[in-house]
């Protein structure tokens, strides 16, 4: 049952992270479809992660603290830097695959 915990919630952060990474992204440069969308928000959500606790580490009053944990309650900075990375990887998945919305 914890594997399928992890893959569904796993899904559910993609689906989220790559939504907001959509909404952000600049223009038109948000064309592509879900399920690439989903796979921005996978890895926006884990580069993200990575690239926060690289720079700022855990904060000092949670010494147990890892890469997931890096505070106690609602860590919203790092999923600023989440949603950031998987803006940038949607302009990227857009301009590779070549889906731009026309101009009128």
């Amino acid at each position: 049952m914890g594997l399928l915990w992890t893959i569904l919630v796993t899904l559910g952060v993609g689906l989220v992270i790559g939504f907001l990474g959509k909404a952000i992204a600049p223009g038109d440069r948000d064309n592509i479809p879900l399920w690439l969308t989903v796979v921005c928000g996978i890895v926006g959500a884990f580069v993200g992660s990575y690239v926060y606790y690289g720079l700022f580490g855990v904060a000092a009053d949670h010494p147990n603290g890892d890469m997931y944990d890096t505070s106690r309650g609602l860590d919203v900075w790092r999923h600023v830097w989440q949603v950031g990375v998987a803006a940038v990887l949607v302009m990227v998945a857009a301009s590779f695959t070549g889906r731009h919305t026309p101009k009128a």
